[in-house]
């Protein structure tokens, strides 16, 4: 069994107990790591932090990644409770739900400039404030998904921020891999989330991927997981500015099975 005792790291981005993030936070503990959570609100922490206690966390985190000062108090506290950390998983993603919909033209300038700071930038400034506590090396996990390099129905902008992001993986790990530190994204299929629902036609994209993708099934929270404990362990020491595909073999499907012509 792979293993990451000792390793301690933040998990960004639990919505509750159906998130991506929530899966590899799961696998991580079972793993052995020790976590902290981030969350924004007091909404966010009345779901996070029951989640966060079931894996023996206490070490909650109030985090906006838009404000700097937030950005700088929840590293700064990461640094006072354990001196370093050996992993973070960004699992921060936002765009106005009036705009996954219908057409890409439609998207308004102060939405794009939104979801791309959030979405892309933030991994940055993440990626940035982490490097300066991991004297030892390290990895660092964003989400993505293949509506970043094929056009998914809807999308929209969010394929432009996540082409953004997973550019940004690749300069990421081009920078930090001197220093030992391993930047990867993973790229799962349609999930039923809570952010995946906010996408139009959510339901019609999970069962077209259950019915088309190689497997025949979209991926679980547990694959997922196990993907990103595999990446942040030390069995992953060599896999850097990669993103690795979690979605039952979907992204490489040309068109639909031919029974579902």
């Amino acid at each position: 069994m792979i293993t990451m005792n000792g390793k301690r790291g933040l998990i960004m981005g639990v919505a509750n107990e159906r998130s991506i993030a929530w899966g590899i936070a799961a696998a991580m503990a079972e793993a052995g790591a020790e976590l902290a959570f981030s969350y924004q609100g007091e909404n966010l922490l009345k779901r996070v932090g029951p989640l966060a206690e079931s894996v023996g966390s206490s070490l909650l985190v109030e985090t906006d990644v838009t404000d700097d000062a937030s950005m700088d108090r929840a590293f700064a506290m990461l640094k006072k409770e354990w001196g370093k950390i050996d992993f973070v998983v960004h699992a921060i993603a936002y765009s106005d739900k009036e705009e996954l919909t219908g057409r890409i033209t439609n998207t308004s300038r102060a939405n794009f400039q939104n979801s791309l700071t959030i979405s892309c930038y933030s991994f940055i400034d993440v990626a940035r404030r982490a490097a300066e506590i991991m004297p030892d090396g390290g990895t660092l996990l964003t989400l993505t998904y293949q509506g970043s390099t094929k056009v998914t129905p809807n999308y929209n902008v969010m394929g432009v921020a996540k082409a953004a992001l997973e550019s940004a993986t690749r300069y990421l790990a081009t920078d930090l891999g001197g220093q030992g530190i391993r930047v990867n994204a993973i790229s799962p299929g349609p999930m039923k989330t809570l952010a995946g629902a906010a996408i139009a036609g959510a339901r019609r994209t999970f069962r077209y991927a259950e019915a088309n993708a190689p497997m025949k099934a979209n991926a679980t929270l547990a694959s997922i997981g196990g993907t990103a404990v595999y990446l942040a362990s030390d069995a992953g020491a060599f896999t850097t500015g990669e993103v690795i595909h979690v979605d039952g073999g979907l992204h490489v499907i040309g068109m639909p099975q031919i029974e579902n012509l």
